[in-house]
């Protein structure tokens, strides 16, 4: 077969080898994902163009299909009609494939593993068939999975030991037999070796074997000496040659072995000894004691004599070959010579001994000394009498029986030494003592007391019997605060879990009497936390000095003794201020009703705000923000005032805003809304908008009904409320019968109160008061009503003359009656009356006809009323036309007629 291969450059497949011998191979790396393109087997093959050939005819589509799904069919996906193959959900792991078939091809039905020998190579075999019967063949396909760095080295054992002799010379290779594990290949495998900590006397090499296994090898690079440092301990350190490199490590622990390199040695070269002659047998001389710094048998020490030693010494004095311990063996006598050289060796494995001399004076004495037997009461051992502190007065220690050995001589005792004890006669018994306490004792004040009992005979022969009394201590002591009183401070706003303080307490007794534990006292807030063993002191939550500004609790110091024994003292904690609070105005917005006309700088009202923060951060500094050039503010006292007397009828309201700042750093701030409402004063008199002169006038027709609205005085005052409801009065009138008008007190319309008759021509001038309702003083104004009765106008100069001259009118004056309701059916039937009257006067004879016109006249005004009161505003001019600028009650000029 003519094989074919193809390279394939892109980061999954690098080539594919194509023979017409069905044969076809592939590779990839390692933990790709699912659906990452393999190969094309179509393309790879040339199935799709047929050897580059048009079809004559069309052709089947092309079937791919693996042969069977075995162990390598799980890991791909081929795509049966394009032939592509894709990697499969399952991951592909080198390591797990290939290395426990390392060596050999793991078939799976049509699907196989294969791994070379050296695992460097692991093949996925696949078989593929490819359908129809035209392009039929069986397709091997082989991809090679290439390893990626994704296993970091490790040790099997997470300790290693190492043993190396103390005299092992520099360049000294030891093999550690744990090296790290790798399961990459190749570069990616375990590459180097270091030592985290070398002590300057490490290194560490690494040796690769012919099947490419790496051994690191500890090299000796300085001298050892196991009774200098007898163990090393630092980290090895495996690192393998990816990108990035990964590492794994294990702790070294590198032994020093003893060897025999030091003999023993004694402190001195001469040791003097004095004995007496009546010395009984047994008795100890000395003990010598040699010293080896090797360990174990090469540390293993006997005793001897030199042969310089005379037997008759020998004899004598007992050597401890172990112990090195002398005693007197045989009695002295009188021949015994009176010194002695005892030369003593000390010996060791593969030493030159070591070498001590021992002399022994013997003192022949004629009598034997006095003895002194003692007898303990209290617990004793080894000369060592052991009292508890606070022990009573008079506390028997021991019995002392004093004698002479020859019964000669007679024989006193005393004891020498300080402390509170006392050796006195114990009666009725001869030469017996009793030793006891003359205080209490106190461990805190002396723990060990060394006192002599002595006792000599007549002859001045003196024996001392020493006695040691140790204190035991007793738990008498409480703990002891360093401050009574613990005066802390911090901050609001601290971080949870903040440091306070350390308490700190000492205990005079000892060992665990003398333990301090420390707590917090049932006064403490939950949020307040002491640490038993060390006393630090911590608040776990974040304080708030607005809130709360003192704490103040107790603590307890208790020590371990049985019973505890426990001090209190007291925790002060001040919270100092942060500026986290803004100023706070009391209300969000503020209403002032403030009369008009108040004087300039006089007080509006009084912004109140606070600021919980303390000192320079609780002040708080006002301000106007807008209106400056009106209004200002107090910024102590918050007292607001305007510059300038304020006018309702200018400006009838004002809305400002201001700004509370205060002192802290960073200045925090907060602002209010302030309405100043302006009350009216009746400072302002209604004003006649029409007429608008006292010159002008209107003409009224005779014919005009009873009732009938002639026309309007019109006014406005600029106050408000009750000082600006005007009221309308006549207060003089003029003319041939001028009680024939009347005015509306309330809208100010003028109406024709009676019929006009032939007497009744003329000019009338109705004086009308225009007043308003203001307190505590009402204000009016006044104007001239001229209105001219007459069928025509002929001679407009002669009326103007009438004008112009001063008009005699007497004032009336008569408050004006303003009612709340309307009237205006009572208005009807008053308008009847007397059109009913005139008329029964004129007509006696004929009632009914008279009764009838009167109900005629009547309902004929009634629907006039009916239609004046449905607008009341509209008026009607003396000539009978109607002006529409009349309708708005807008002010007009009236030329005489």
């Amino acid at each position: 077969h003519l094989l074919l291969f193809l390279l394939f450059v892109g980061p999954f497949n690098c080539f594919a080898s194509y023979s017409r011998a069905t044969e076809l191979f592939y590779s990839l790396n390692e933990g790709l994902p699912a659906g990452v393109l393999i190969g094309s087997l179509a393309r790879d093959l040339r199935l799709s163009t047929a050897g580059g050939q048009r079809p004559a005819a069309p052709q089947p589509p092309l079937s791919f299909t693996l042969a069977s799904r075995g162990l390598g069919g799980q890991y791909v996906q081929l795509d049966n009609r394009s032939g592509e193959l894709h990697t499969s959900a399952v991951e592909i792991d080198r390591e797990a494939l290939c290395m426990e078939s390392s060596g050999a091809t793991v078939f799976g039905g049509a699907a196989a593993v294969s791994s070379s020998p050296s695992s460097e190579s692991c093949l996925l075999l696949l078989d593929v068939l490819v359908l129809p019967q035209e392009y039929f063949r069986l397709v091997k396909v082989k991809i090679a999975i290439r390893d990626v760095n994704d296993n970091a080295p490790h040790f099997p054992v997470p300790h290693i030991r190492l043993s190396v002799p103390e005299n092992a010379p520099v360049n000294t290779r030891l093999a550690i037999e744990h090296p790290a594990l790798d399961p990459d290949v190749g570069t990616n495998g375990v590459q180097t070796y270091r030592l985290q900590d070398n002590y300057g006397v490490f290194t560490l090499d690494v040796e690769e074997n012919e099947s490419g296994e790496r051994t690191p090898y500890l090299i000796v690079m300085g001298s050892l000496d196991r009774e200098t440092r007898e163990e090393y301990v630092t980290v090895i350190v495996a690192e393998d040659g990816g990108t990035p490199p990964l590492v794994g490590s294990a702790t070294l622990t590198i032994g020093i072995s003893d060897i025999n390199d030091n003999c023993p040695q004694f402190s001195d070269s001469q040791l003097n000894v004095t004995l007496y002659g009546n010395s009984s047998l047994g008795t100890h001389v000395a003990t010598v004691h040699a010293v080896d710094m090797d360990l174990g048998s090469n540390a293993q020490i006997t005793y001897s004599y030199s042969q310089k030693v005379p037997q008759p010494s020998r004899d004598l004095f007992h050597l401890d070959e172990s112990t090195g311990t002398i005693t007197l063996s045989s009695k002295v006598d009188g021949d015994t010579p009176r010194l002695h050289r005892l030369i003593i060796l000390g010996n060791g494995p593969g030493c030159i001994p070591a070498v001590i001399t021992v002399l022994v004076t013997i003192i022949k004495v004629m009598m034997r000394p006095p003895e002194v037997v003692p007898r303990f009461i209290a617990n004793e051992a080894e000369g060592v009498v052991y009292l508890k502190e606070l022990e009573p007065i008079n506390t028997p220690i021991a019995f002392f029986t004093i004698k002479d050995p020859d019964e000669k001589y007679k024989v006193n005792c005393y004891l020498d030494g300080d402390g509170p004890f006392r050796l006195s006669p114990y009666k009725p018994y001869n030469n017996e003592y009793l030793l006891e306490t003359t205080k209490p004792l106190d461990y805190e004040t002396q723990q060990l007391y060394e006192i002599s009992v002595v006792a000599w005979n007549s002859e001045g022969f003196h024996v001392n019997r020493i006695i040691k009394v140790q204190v035991l201590d007793d738990n008498d002591n409480s703990p002891v605060f360093s401050q009574q009183l613990i005066e802390l401070s911090i901050e609001e706003n601290n971080v949870p879990n903040a440091f306070l303080t350390k308490l700190h307490a000492t205990d005079a007794d000892s060992g665990e009497r003398g333990q301090v534990s420390y707590f917090l006292g049932p006064d403490a807030p939950s949020y307040f936390s002491l640490d038993k063993a060390t006393g630090v002191l911590t608040v776990s939550t974040q304080l708030d000095r607005e809130e709360k500004e003192k704490y103040r609790y107790t603590v307890k110091a208790v020590d371990s003794g049985f019973p505890p024994r426990e001090s209190i003292a007291t925790v002060t904690i001040t919270v100092l201020d942060k500026n986290d609070n803004s100023p706070r105005f009391i209300n969000k917005d503020f209403s002032f009703f403030v009369p008009e006309n108040f004087p300039g700088f006089g007080e509006i009202g009084v912004i109140s705000v606070t600021d919980a923060d303390a000192g320079q951060n609780g002040w708080v500094a006002l301000s106007v923000l807008n209106g400056s050039d009106i209004f200002v503010i107090d910024t102590g006292k918050g007292v607001l005032r305007a510059k300038v007397s304020l006018d309702r009828e200018q400006q009838s309201s004002y809305v400002l805003w201001i700004e509370a700042v205060d002192g802290g750093d960073p200045a925090l701030s907060s602002t209010a809304k302030i309405t100043i409402l302006l009350l009216d004063i009746n400072d302002n008199p209604p004003l006649v908008l029409f007429p608008q002169s006292n010159m002008s006038y209107l003409l009224v027709l005779p014919s005009t009904l009873p009732g009938s609205p002639i026309t309007e005085v019109y006014a406005v005052d600029k106050d408000t409320g009750m000082n600006a409801v005007i009221a309308y009065s006549i207060i003089g009138r003029r003319g041939p019968r001028p009680e024939s008008f009347r005015i509306d007190p309330k809208t100010g319309n003028i109406t024709l109160e009676e019929s006009l008759m032939q007497n009744d021509y003329g000019l009338y001038r109705l004086l009308v008061k225009v007043s308003d309702h203001g307190y505590p003083e009402p204000l009016h104004s006044t104007v001239m009503v001229n209105l001219f009765v007459n069928d025509t106008v002929s001679n407009e100069s002669y009326i103007e003359s009438l004008l112009r001259k001063e008009p005699d009118i007497s004032i009336e004056e008569k408050q004006p009656q303003i009612s709340i309701e309307p009237t205006h059916k009572k208005m009807e039937s008053a308008s009847c009356m007397p059109t009913l009257v005139a008329l029964s006067i004129i007509s006696l004879g004929s009632i009914a006809l008279v009764t009838g016109m009167g109900i005629y006249i009547c309902l004929r005004k009634g629907k006039k009323h009916h239609r004046a009161d449905e607008n009341v505003e509209v008026q009607i001019p003396l000539n009978g036309r109607i002006n529409l600028h009349m309708l708005e009650k807008k002010p007009m000029e009236i030329s005489n007629i």
